[in-house]
Formats: structure tokens, sequence, C-alpha cells
């Protein structure tokens, strides 16, 4: 899978699964009528939307990124393209995360409350990354792909040679 693909759907299942704990959020509120926690989550939403901000506010590449690309090692042909294992391996923790809050939403209506801010926080940070990387691809000639690893090991990338733009 290529990398830029990978960070695109990243940034798009962290919004999803904020939409997801958000909407559970507001039916466990609504039929519980709880107006304080309502009033709290939407806070905690939008400094999450804010502190989101700031963090991706930048049109380069995040240091750990850069540290990503540059360690890339370097493959002549292309790697397995197994996109939903890939993404299955890689994001196991947001699907974790996002099926634990909702479960325990089911007790306790402030944890996927709290979750939603989280995915808020990290689908806004991660938003730019995608295009940094595009263009430092566009660049060198060069494409990144994620490569095979175990779900638990540090994310590793291969890089190929692409077309130069012209």
């Amino acid at each position: 899978m290529r990398f830029v693909d990978f960070l695109k759907a990243t940034v798009l299942l962290s919004a999803a699964s904020a939409t997801f704990l958000a909407a559970l959020t507001l039916l466990r509120v609504r039929d519980d009528f709880e107006p304080t926690l309502m009033e709290v989550a939407i806070g905690w939403w939008l400094a999450a939307a804010l502190i989101g901000t700031w963090l991706g506010r930048r049109n380069a590449a995040s240091p750990a990124i850069a540290r990503l690309l540059a360690d890339a090692r370097i493959q002549i042909s292309l790697p397995e393209l197994r996109p939903g294992m890939t993404l299955l391996n890689r994001l196991w923790p947001l699907m974790l995360s996002t099926v634990g809050a909702a479960g325990l939403g089911v007790f306790a209506p402030q944890v996927p409350a709290v979750a939603a801010g989280f995915a808020i926080i990290w689908a806004l940070a991660w938003r730019r990354q995608e295009a940094a990387v595009t263009a430092i691809e566009d660049r060198d000639g060069f494409r990144f792909y994620v490569d095979k690893t175990p779900p638990f090991a540090p994310i590793r990338l291969v890089r190929t040679r692409g077309l130069m733009a012209g």
C-alpha cells in the first residue's frame, strides 16, 4: 500500500471513529437526559479540534514522518500490495480503542465522548501529512510503500523508483 494512501486512510478512519463515538455519545445523552455531560463533551470536542488544528498546521512532514521516509529501505520491485491487511495490521489500535470506547459507552457515556476528542485530534493533526509526503515523492522521484511488518512492530517503509516530476 502506498504510504500516502495509508496516511489518507488514517485521517479518514480517525474522523469516522470520532463521528461514530460522538454520535454514540449524543444517543446516550439523549436517552439519559444528561445536559451537563453534553456541554462538557462539546467543550472537549471544540478544544480537541483546536489542538488538532494547531498540531497539524505545518505543511511540512512531521519529524516522525521525515525520519520514517529517511529510513526507508530501497527496493527495486514493488512490494506486495495488500491494502486491507496493511490497514488492519497498522491501525488495529484505532479499531480497538473505537470498539472499546463504544462498548464502555453502554455503561458510561463519558468514555466515547472523551475518545471522540482524541480521534478528532488525531485526524486533524495528520491531515496535511499526505500532501507533504506527496511533495517529497514528486521532488525526489521515489514512491514510498508500507512494508509488511508484525502488528506490534514499528512501521517501516520501502522506497521504489517512481516517475520524476517534470
